[in-house]
């Protein structure tokens, strides 16, 4: 079977994010000053195939363990798998 594997990746809590930190600066000086934090990470998509949705999830998370995610940096979460 063919899976849709979505995964996020962010940035470890206590890491410094330049990227956020522009990116909440930009959001208050346009008027949302509600806004506390953010966070700027990766979003992809993997097509895969396996047996199972919970294989196809195996597979995708020692992707990350391997190379999509920087264990020292990063945080992933798989978000969702679909059969496709």
């Amino acid at each position: 079977m063919t899976f849709r594997v979505a995964v996020h990746v962010l940035p470890r809590r206590g890491i410094l994010d330049p990227q956020g930190k522009a990116v909440c600066g930009a959001l208050h000086s346009l008027g949302f000053a509600q806004v506390a934090d953010v966070h700027v990470g990766r979003h992809i998509v993997i097509e895969t195939t396996a047996e199972s949705a919970a294989a196809a999830s195996a597979s995708v998370t020692a992707m990350c363990h391997k190379l999509l995610a920087n264990p020292v940096t990063e945080d992933f979460s798989i978000a969702s798998v679909e059969s496709t």
